[in-house]
C-alpha cells in the first residue's frame, strides 16, 4: 500500500512538472544564425556608426582602399578649377556635393519638409511620356531626367521643389486611430521652360549597407521569385525590370534603385556621381548639361573624366565592403512572435528573408554567403496611394522594388530620424506599413486587424532587423 502511494505520488509530481514546463515552453522559436544579416561577415558593432563598418578580415590592400573610398564618399567635391584636383569638377548643376550628403553615415537621407527649399537626401526625377532610345524614361527637353536645385557660381540652377502635406485619417479594427501625411509637391522657378506637365517621382537616398552582397546574388536566384501573372494565386506577382547596361550596351536584369532601374553596383555608383553631383566617369563621360543650358556647357571641367577609374574602383571597394549590423533582441519572445505574424500576414511574400550569394569577381570574399536582406529585389504594384505614375523601363507608375529591411531598426540611432518609403512620407515603420496597397493590400489589412499587442510584436520584429 505504501509503495502504491509512493509511486502514485511520483507520477503526480512528474505530471505536474510536465504541465509546468508546457506552460513556459516558448511558442515561437529562434532559428540558428538568423541574427547574422550577412553570415560570418556581419558586423557586431552597433550604435551611431553601425552602418560605417567594413566586413571583417579585409586584406591589407582592400582595407587601405576601403578608407580611400570612404574619403571619396564622405568629402565634398568642389567646382573646377581647384587646387584639390582629385575632387574638383562638381556640377555645373547638382543636387549634392558628396555621396554622404544623401547617405549620411551610410544611412538614410532626409525627405523634403514644409518650408524647405532643399534637403540632404531628397531629389525629384522628371520625364515625359514615352521612352528614351534605350527604353528608359524619356528625358525632359532642357532638363534631362532629374531636377538640379543647385549650381556652381555663374551657372543657373534648374528649378525648385516645395512640399505641403494633406492629412489622411484611419483606424485599426480595435478602434485606435492613426494619421498619415500625403505629400503634395510643387515645382516652381523653372529656369528653362515649364515642368508643369512633366512626370515626376520624388526620391530619398536609402541606407547603403550590404550593397556588395546584393550585387553578388545571381540573376537566377532573383528570377526564381518572379510570378508576373500570379500563377500561384497568392495575390503577389513579382516582376523583373530589365534596364540598360551602359558598358555592355544591352538590357539586363535591374536590381538597384527604387525602381530596380540599375543593373549593377558600378553603374549605380557612377550614375549617382553623374546625376546627383554632375561628375563624369568612363561610364557617363558627357557633362550632365541639356543643350539649352549654355552656361553649364561652357563651364570648366575637372578632368576627363572627373571621377577616374581608380577613384571609381576605390568607391566600389568601399561600397562592396560595407557590412550589415547584427540583429538585436532576436531571441525575445515578442520579436519571435512578430516574426511569426510577419510571415502569417504574407509580408514575406515580397520581403523574402534569405539568399545565398554566388560568384562575384569584384570581391571574392562576398561569395557563397547566406544573407538575410528581406527583399526579393523585384517590382511590385504598391497601389494608387504610393504611385508616382512615372514608368521606368519595365516598371509601371505603380510599381516599386521591394526595399531591403536589413538595418531598418538602426536608422533612428544612425540618422536621428525614422522617415521611410521612397519619398520619406512615412514618419515611422507603422506608417510605412499603412501606406502599402496593391499587392500588399491584404497584408496591410491583416496588420490593421491585429490586436495592439500583436501590432507591437510585428514592429518589434521589424525593428530587430
Amino acid at each position: 500500500m505504501n509503495k502504491l502511494i509512493y509511486y502514485l505520488g511520483i507520477s503526480i509530481f512528474l505530471f505536474s512538472c510536465s504541465k509546468e514546463e508546457d506552460v513556459y515552453l516558448p511558442k515561437y522559436t529562434y532559428e540558428e544564425g538568423e541574427e547574422l544579416s550577412v553570415g560570418r561577415l556581419t558586423t557586431t558593432i552597433l550604435g551611431s556608426n553601425a552602418f560605417d563598418q567594413p566586413i571583417p578580415n579585409l586584406s591589407t590592400i582592400d582595407n587601405r582602399l576601403f578608407f580611400v573610398g570612404n574619403s571619396l564618399f564622405r568629402q565634398n567635391w568642389v567646382s573646377a578649377p581647384a587646387s584639390t584636383t582629385a575632387r574638383d569638377g562638381l556640377g555645373p548643376t547638382f543636387n549634392a556635393r558628396s555621396c554622404s550628403a544623401c547617405h549620411n553615415k551610410d544611412g538614410r537621407g532626409l525627405p523634403l519638409q514644409e518650408g524647405q527649399s532643399f534637403s540632404n537626401g531628397f531629389l525629384m526625377r522628371v520625364s515625359l511620356p514615352g521612352n528614351s532610345t534605350n527604353g528608359g524614361p524619356n528625358p525632359v527637353e532642357f532638363y534631362g531626367d532629374q531636377i538640379q536645385e543647385h549650381a556652381n557660381l555663374g551657372v543657373s540652377y534648374e528649378a525648385k521643389v516645395s512640399i505641403r502635406f494633406e492629412t489622411i485619417t484611419g483606424q485599426f479594427s480595435d478602434g485606435e486611430t492613426y494619421e498619415l501625411r500625403k505629400p503634395i509637391y510643387t515645382i516652381a522657378d523653372e529656369q528653362f521652360g515649364t515642368l508643369q506637365n512633366a512626370l515626376t517621382s520624388p526620391r530619398v537616398g536609402p541606407q547603403v549597407i550590404g550593397l556588395g552582397f546584393i550585387d553578388a546574388i545571381s540573376n537566377q536566384d532573383i528570377l526564381t521569385n518572379v510570378d508576373e501573372n500570379d500563377q500561384n494565386e497568392d495575390g503577389i506577382s513579382g516582376k523583373a525590370n530589365y534596364v540598360w547596361n551602359v558598358q555592355k550596351q544591352q538590357h539586363e536584369l535591374g536590381r538597384f534603385g527604387w525602381k530596380a532601374n540599375q543593373p549593377n553596383l558600378t553603374q549605380q555608383v557612377a550614375g549617382a556621381f553623374h546625376g546627383d553631383m554632375g561628375l563624369t566617369s568612363s561610364l557617363f563621360p558627357n557633362e550632365n548639361c541639356p543643350t539649352i543650358q549654355q552656361d553649364c556647357l561652357d563651364s570648366v571641367n575637372g578632368g576627363i573624366p572627373e571621377v577616374t577609374d581608380d577613384a571609381l574602383h576605390n568607391v566600389m571597394i568601399y561600397s562592396t565592403s560595407l557590412s550589415v549590423p547584427i540583429r538585436r533582441n532576436y531571441e525575445k519572445e515578442e520579436v519571435l512572435k512578430g516574426k511569426h505574424l510577419f510571415k502569417e500576414m504574407k509580408c514575406s511574400g515580397c520581403h523574402i528573408e534569405a539568399f545565398t550569394t554566388s560568384s562575384y569577381s569584384f570581391n571574392r570574399s562576398l561569395e557563397n554567403i547566406r544573407i538575410r536582406p528581406y527583399s526579393d529585389f523585384l517590382l511590385h504594384d504598391m497601389g494608387e496611394d504610393l504611385a508616382d505614375n512615372r514608368p521606368d523601363f519595365f516598371a509601371s507608375g505603380k510599381e516599386w522594388r521591394t526595399q531591403p529591411l536589413w538595418g531598418i531598426g538602426m536608422i533612428e540611432e544612425v540618422n536621428n530620424h525614422t522617415f521611410f518609403l521612397h519619398d520619406g512620407r512615412a514618419r515611422n515603420i507603422e506608417e510605412a506599413i499603412l501606406w502599402h496597397g496593391g499587392e500588399a493590400q491584404n497584408s496591410k489589412e491583416s496588420y490593421k486587424n491585429l490586436t495592439k499587442e500583436d501590432r507591437t510584436a510585428v514592429l518589434a520584429f521589424i525593428n530587430s532587423l
